[in-house]
C-alpha cells in the first residue's frame, strides 16, 4: 500500500504514523519525506506482516485519529491496482510508442483504457496494441463538443489520468480545472523562445547546444503547469536539424515516461505551482 501525508510540520509527527503501522501489524518498504518552510510532506510504501490484513478502508479509519490530531490530508492507495489512464495524441507519435512499449513490458504499472486522437495516424499501431482508438477531431467550432465527448469516455472509462503524449491542441480552461492534477503534458523545453512549427529546425538555426523536455502537468497557463521532470541533452554544431528532432523525441518520449510512472506510483505530491517528487 501506498500513503501520502501533507500537512503542517509539528514534533512526533513521524513517530505516530510509522507507529501505527507498526501497531497495525505493517512493516514498512519504502520511505521518504521532505520539509518545505512549514509544509510536510511523506510518502510511505507499506505491506502486511501476516496474510490477515484489513482492508483500505478500515485502515484509513484506524487512522483517522491521527491524522484529525496533525490536521493532515493523508491519502492510501492500494498499490495492486493499476490506474486507469487515456492516452491523447495527434501525428507525432514517439511518447506514444515508448509509453504502449513500456506497458506491454510490464514497466508502467497502468490499464491504458483508450487513446483519443484528433488524427487517424495512430489508429493501426494503437488498435494493433488491442487498446480502443478514439478519433475526435477538433476545429474551433466544434472544440465545445469535441470536448464533451472526451469527457464522457474519462467519465465512462473511469480514467484516473489523462496523458497529453504529444496531443497538440490546447485545452479549454473547463477542462483543464475538470482534470486538474490528473492530467499530464510534454513540450520542449525551447517554449517559450521557440514556439509554433518546427522548434527543433528552429533551434538548428540559432545554434543551440543543449535541448531537453519538460512533463508537467496542465493548466490553464500554457506549458506552465507544475513541473515533474525534466531532462536535457548537449549538442554540437554537427548534428542536423533532423538529428536535433531525433534527439528531441526521445528525451521528451523518456521524460513523459518518467512522470506517469511517478504518478502513478503515487510519488508527485502537488504543492501550488510546484511539485515534491520522490523519485
Amino acid at each position: 500500500m501506498f500513503l501520502t501525508i501533507r500537512c503542517t510540520d509539528r514534533p512526533g509527527l513521524v513517530a505516530a504514523v510509522t507507529g501505527f503501522l507498526a501497531e497495525s501489524n505493517f512493516t514498512i518498504v519504502e520511505s521518504h519525506q521532505h520539509q518545505d518552510a512549514d509544509d510536510f510532506f511523506m510518502r510511505i510504501v507499506f505491506k502486511p506482516v501476516s496474510a490477515a490484513i484489513p482492508s483500505l478502508p478500515e485502515v484509513e479509519s484506524s487512522f483517522g485519529p491521527i491524522a484529525s490530531r496533525f490536521d493532515m490530508t493523508a491519502t492510501f492507495t492500494d498499490a495492486s491496482r493499476k490506474p486507469k489512464i487515456l492516452l491523447m495524441v495527434s501525428r507525432f507519435g514517439h511518447c506514444l510508442h515508448d509509453l504502449l512499449y513500456r506497458w506491454r513490458a510490464g514497466q508502467l504499472p497502468v490499464e491504458i483504457r483508450a487513446v483519443v486522437s484528433n488524427h487517424e495516424d495512430m489508429r493501426s499501431f494503437t488498435e494493433w496494441n488491442g487498446i480502443p482508438y478514439h478519433h475526435l477531431p477538433v476545429t474551433p467550432q466544434t472544440k465545445p463538443e469535441q470536448e464533451r465527448a472526451l469527457l464522457k469516455l474519462v467519465k465512462e472509462n473511469h480514467i484516473d489520468l489523462v496523458v497529453l503524449a504529444r496531443y497538440m491542441q490546447i485545452l479549454s480552461p473547463d477542462l483543464c480545472a475538470v482534470l486538474a492534477g490528473r492530467c499530464i503534458n510534454i513540450h520542449h523545453s525551447f517554449l517559450p523562445s521557440f514556439k509554433g512549427a518546427k522548434p527543433y529546425h528552429q533551434a538548428h538555426a540559432r545554434g543551440v547546444k543543449l535541448i531537453g523536455a519538460t512533463a508537467h502537468y496542465v493548466t490553464t497557463d500554457l506549458d506552465e503547469g507544475p513541473i515533474i521532470e525534466q531532462d536535457t541533452r548537449r549538442v554540437s554544431h554537427s548534428r542536423t536539424a533532423e538529428e536535433l528532432t531525433l534527439i528531441g523525441q526521445e528525451v521528451e518520449a523518456s521524460v513523459l515516461s518518467r512522470a506517469v510512472r511517478w504518478h502513478v506510483e503515487q510519488r508527485v505530491i502537488l504543492n501550488g505551482s510546484r511539485t515534491i517528487v520522490f523519485d
